[in-house]
């Protein structure tokens, strides 16, 4: 951990850091980090939160971006959207906001989605093979006219 805002402690304004950064008191402004960030379970943040891996025991306000994943401890409260490739959610955890999952796909979330139900067989393609095994039948047994 390279930088802890401690319990009772309280910071306003931008904290850009390379390392890690614990929040267990009171912060509001603006946070970035190339690393983990912590909301401990007393921390109270009011930003929004751009870092490698969150991990939240506290209250946030604010949306995460998370570039590999989010972790709502149960102690968690959340007020924002949350967009990361993982999110891990423990019983007890209150969010309010979107929650976008992306897997590590760089493709729009939508688009990965309805990419995923249009592959597959179609409806005209299981009715067209059917009737193409029932007329293969009907040639079989010589009863093709009906």
């Amino acid at each position: 951990m390279n930088s802890v805002i401690g319990e009772g402690s309280i910071f306003e304004g931008k904290f850009y850091i390379r390392g890690s950064l614990e929040i267990d008191g009171k912060f509001e402004g603006e946070v970035k980090t190339e690393d983990q960030l912590i909301v401990g379970e007393t921390g109270r943040v009011k930003t929004d939160i751009f870092a490698k891996t969150v991990i939240v025991g506290g209250t946030v306000i604010g949306n995460i971006r998370a570039d590999e994943d989010v972790t709502l401890l149960s102690t968690g409260r959340v007020l924002g959207n949350i967009h990361a490739p993982r999110v891990i959610v423990e019983d007890g955890v209150v969010v309010q906001g979107e929650i976008s999952i992306n897997a590590g796909h760089q493709k729009k979330i939508k688009n990965v989605v309805e990419e995923s139900f249009e592959a597959g067989p179609k409806i005209d393609d299981i009715l067209h093979e059917k009737k193409k095994v029932e007329i293969e039948a009907r040639e079989k047994t010589g009863d093709a006219g009906t």
